[in-house]
């Protein structure tokens, strides 16, 4: 089935209301006040679709009013931070989502309630969140498929949020091919090691937000969920595979990024191994004529080399010959 991405957060309405409308047949046949949303939603054959963003305790309250949601979902609806999960309050669900963006190089995360119950879907966003008007504006396009029903907009909104995470995957994964190829030039510095680790860390975030949707997903495919008809069973079970999709993809990229500081590790050690060896080298070559200067140096009267007449020449031969003996075998060892 076709994706539907719109990566631009769309400007929320100082109601915050983003949208309001009654569908019979797969088609908007009005946009109409939160107040007759609940009259709406009882007559057959009829959806109400409602869009919040931020809404505030009075709208809440309103739209509870309209649908009789529990308190419990509305005081979790109004307070975000919540864990992904699925309840069921009488004879509505009430499910969380999480959303990601990247945002200035950080994986950022937004919420998103959804009430379903018989005639209607309430979609709750707060924070960081692609904007849904993509999915409306998609389904509205194809009337058959969204004549099914409540439980089939909730599968459009799921797939939605899902196939948003791979965006933000493969950004980050473009990121982590420029540290592959740049690892091996060089040992990583302080800042990069910095940015390694909070890529790390977005990406556990990311797969805590994503794979508890596994658990809600297998939720609205069990048969004791009422408000979810069987033959919707198949696309949340695709969403499903989507999720384990991104859940390989992340721990893919936690890997090469394990796999990349070890490298820049090793990388940097080869790098010591190699100038200590370098440096004991030299060491070495310098400790001959310095032993021979500490001995010539010695302030005694009785040595006999002191009278011969070619000796200073000698001992600068002997010097230059066992130092270019010793930088050959370095050179030869691969030391210097």
């Amino acid at each position: 089935m076709e994706n539907v991405r719109n990566l631009t957060p769309a400007p929320a309405p100082a109601s915050g209301i983003i949208a309001c409308g009654v569908y019979t047949a797969g088609r908007r046949i009005a946009d109409i006040p939160i107040e007759e949303a609940g009259e709406w939603a009882k007559k057959s054959g009829h959806v109400v679709w409602i869009g919040l963003l931020e809404p505030d305790r009075n709208l809440l309250l309103r739209v509870q009013a309209q649908f009789h949601l529990h308190e419990l979902a509305i005081e979790d609806a109004e307070h975000p931070h919540q864990r992904p999960k699925i309840e069921q309050y009488g004879d509505a669900l009430f499910i969380v989502a999480r959303t990601a963006q990247l945002i200035d190089g950080r994986v950022t995360f937004g919420e998103t309630h959804l009430f379903v119950g018989s005639g209607y879907i309430v979609s709750v966003r707060h924070g960081p969140s692609t904007s849904y008007a993509a999915v409306r504006q998609h389904w509205e396009s194809c009337p058959h498929s969204l004549a099914k029903g409540e439980d089939f907009v909730l599968y459009a909104i799921l797939d939605f949020i899902v196939d948003n995470y791979m965006p933000v995957l493969e950004q980050i994964e473009d990121e982590v091919e420029v540290i592959e190829d740049r690892v091996l030039l060089k040992p990583m510095t302080g800042p990069d090691i910095e940015r390694l680790y909070m890529l790390r860390r977005d990406l556990l975030r990311l797969r805590n937000a994503a794979l508890p949707l596994v658990e809600v997903c297998r939720r609205l495919t069990s048969a004791d969920l009422p408000q979810i008809h069987t033959a919707m069973h198949p696309l949340f079970r695709d969403v499903t595979d989507h999720i384990r999709t991104v859940q390989e993809k992340i721990d893919s990229l936690r890997e090469v990024l394990a796999f990349a500081f070890e490298a820049s590790l090793l990388v940097g050690q080869s790098q010591e191994t190699a100038i200590s060896k370098k440096l004991a080298s030299w060491a070495a070559i310098l400790a001959v004529p310095t032993a021979f200067a500490g001995i010539y140096g010695m302030n005694f009267n009785d040595m006999p080399e002191l009278k011969m007449e070619y000796g200073y020449p000698v001992v600068l031969a002997t010097i230059a010959l066992i130092c270019s003996f010793l930088y050959w075998r370095f050179r030869k060892n691969g030391w210097l």
